[in-house]
């Protein structure tokens, strides 16, 4: 009893990573607009500033 609830996790962590591994192989990557590129996002909270 105590070896299963040994290797039963460590099995399980393997199952998680295999699928990870798997899904990276399996689903195409997202590929991101090329006017995109330079663009970042403002952080959560920050305020708009308008100039003039």
């Amino acid at each position: 009893m105590a070896l299963i609830a040994v290797l039963l996790p460590l099995l399980m962590l393997g199952v998680v990573l295999a699928l990870g591994r798997y899904e990276e192989l399996v689903l195409p990557r997202r590929e991101e607009p090329e006017a995109l590129d330079g663009v970042v996002p403002p952080a959560p909270g920050a305020r708009h500033q308008v100039s003039g």
